[in-house]
């Protein structure tokens, strides 16, 4: 017993030691660049003739400070939507902080929320105009490590628009969501 607790004390301490290493190298993968394209599909809800479904186009590009946290900026493509009365096309950066929390070894869970720049031009009974505006966004989704550096993900984002059509009606705003369940891929460098 007194030679059998030696070993076990050592193979113990090797295998701790073998962990700290492992999850030090992980968090190394675990930062750094990264840049990655979603599409998927756009609910656009609104107390007005603007509402519809749609295409949404999505470019990302971040930064990965662990694990855990991550700044991200993008561009959003929401393309046209709307009716015969209204429509409009909007498109628009966004900055976002982005929170992850690993399940598995090749699944995780994130959330991000952020600050969205858009632009819109519209066309409301027959009179055109263009609109800019900024809108708060919140996110959630997963994350399927393919490898180390490719990942798949599956999300959905709501934006909180707000479109103003100033040539119609002096100050007119109308109060519109973007809904985005999207697909896309991430890449790390």
């Amino acid at each position: 017993m007194k030679k059998v607790m030696p070993i076990l004390a050592s193979s113990v301490a090797l295998t701790a030691f073998a962990s700290v290493a492992q999850a030090q190298d992980w968090s190394t993968h675990d930062s750094g660049l990264y840049v990655g394209g979603n599409y998927g599909y756009l609910k656009v809800d609104g107390d007005d003739d603007f509402d519809d479904n749609n295409d949404v186009w999505q470019g990302l590009v971040g930064y990965r400070f662990n694990q855990f946290f991550a700044l991200e900026g993008g561009y959003t493509d929401f393309g046209s939507y709307g009716g015969s009365l209204a429509n409009a096309e909007t498109d628009g950066y966004s900055a976002a902080v982005k929170g992850i929390l690993p399940l598995t070894d090749s699944i995780e869970f994130f959330a991000k929320a952020g600050q969205m720049w858009y632009d819109t031009d519209y066309t409301v009974a027959g009179l055109s105009g263009s609109s800019d505006d900024e809108a708060l966004f919140a996110g959630a989704g997963l994350n399927f490590k393919l490898s180390e550096q490719l990942l798949l993900n599956a999300q959905y984002t709501w934006y909180d628009a707000e479109l103003s059509v100033d040539d119609v009606d002096e100050d007119t705003d109308f109060d519109t969501n973007f809904n985005q369940a999207s697909v896309g891929v991430e890449y790390r460098f």
